[in-house]
């Protein structure tokens, strides 16, 4: 029998590490008094995290999520610090962090008590979180300083920074109200500071501290609904596209899809594109969701399938079986994709499904 060759179905996610260094550097222009600490919890926000961390070896440090994501760093090489955005779960998990040298947020009682109750060969290096305003982790004002004076006699703790988290950054409201909070509780106190993530950075310099903690802006995608990723100069780092794998031609009054949603008005032709909601696509994005064709300006019609979606058309030359679709990334910012689905770019590029291949490229 001869060699079988074989097919694969044409969905991918191509990811450009030189967009990501871009962005990185984008980030460093803004704050250049700061550290950077790169957010890459959710795998690299669906990028891949030993990928976007290899592409963003020059930052100070990176933010996770979990002891395992951060274990997964130093097993790599990683030796910038690694901080745990939500701390650690239980005591148990005090050992690894001193054996890997994890720094880690505090933003609870519990969590001081037990770094009060450990012995562990190595201090561990810890964010103590003020819940400034967005009230979801955190100490209260008038509880932060009892917190910061156990912190610092707790024999398994090193060094300690202060930190807090915007809830408003990226909208009107701004960050003044929580940031007069934290300087009010931070003034006089010898700790270094972390408060901006990407929206802060971009636009509140008076926010930035000794840490930055950018994350969105990283993966091209811009933090605020009123300025585009490119007014900001920040590059897609993901691009996913597809090709038509079918074609139909409606008559006026015929339906497409599940639930029959899209009706003709007119003769319209239709393409049938290799990408559903089990791709990471959302099902929920209407009839009018922006996507390429052949490099033209299109949108989807009807209900999104789990393997399939249907794209007009209508005014597209030269499309058929094999045509190229862009459902995000270079030419089509994902922002733009999840506002007419009425979700944020971080919801679509976390939920990339691992059916999906993933290859690089640098530009």
């Amino acid at each position: 029998m001869g060699a079988v060759t074989r097919l694969m179905r044409p969905l991918q996610a191509q990811i450009d590490l030189s967009a990501l260094q871009h962005n990185l550097g984008v980030a460093r222009g803004h704050a250049p008094q700061s550290r950077t600490m790169a957010v890459i919890k959710a795998n690299g926000y669906g990028h891949g995290m030993l990928r976007v961390a290899q592409a963003l070896e020059a930052a100070e440090g990176f933010a996770v999520l979990n002891v395992e994501e951060a274990v997964a760093l130093r097993e790599a090489g990683f030796n910038q610090t690694i901080l745990l955005l939500e701390g650690f779960f239980s005591a148990d998990e005090l050992p690894t962090l001193a054996e890997y040298h994890l720094a880690s947020v505090i933003h609870c009682p519990e969590q001081v008590e037990m770094l009060e109750m450990a012995g562990l060969p190595v201090k561990i290096d810890v964010f103590l979180k003020l819940n400034s305003g967005m009230n979801r982790l955190g100490f209260r004002p008038e509880a932060f300083g009892a917190a910061l004076q156990r912190l610092q006699t707790a024999r398994a703790v090193g060094r300690v920074t202060l930190m807090t988290h915007f809830a408003c950054a990226d909208e009107a409201q701004g960050v003044a109200a929580q940031l007069d909070c934290f300087n009010r509780l931070a003034a006089g106190l010898d700790a270094p500071r972390s408060l901006a993530n990407s929206a802060a950075l971009l636009r509140y310099p008076e926010a930035h501290g000794d840490w930055v903690r950018p994350g969105i802006m990283l993966y091209g995608s811009s933090p605020f609904a009123d300025a585009s990723a490119a007014s900001l100069d920040l590059k897609p780092v993901m691009t996913l596209t597809s090709t038509l794998i079918g074609l139909q031609e409606l008559q006026a009054g015929e339906a497409v899809g599940y639930g029959a949603t899209f009706h003709a008005e007119q003769p319209t032709r239709v393409g049938i594109v290799a990408c559903g909601y089990a791709d990471g696509y959302p099902r929920h994005a209407p009839t009018g969701t922006p996507v390429l064709v052949n490099g033209q300006r299109s949108r989807t019609l009807g209900r999104v399938s789990m393997d399939m979606l249907c794209v007009d058309l209508t005014g597209i030359s030269g499309a058929g079986i094999g045509s190229p679709v862009t459902l995000w990334g270079k030419g089509l910012p994902v922002e733009e994709v999840a506002n007419a689905a009425g979700t944020l770019s971080y919801e679509l590029l976390c939920a990339l499904a691992p059916r999906v291949p993933v290859t690089e490229t640098h530009g």
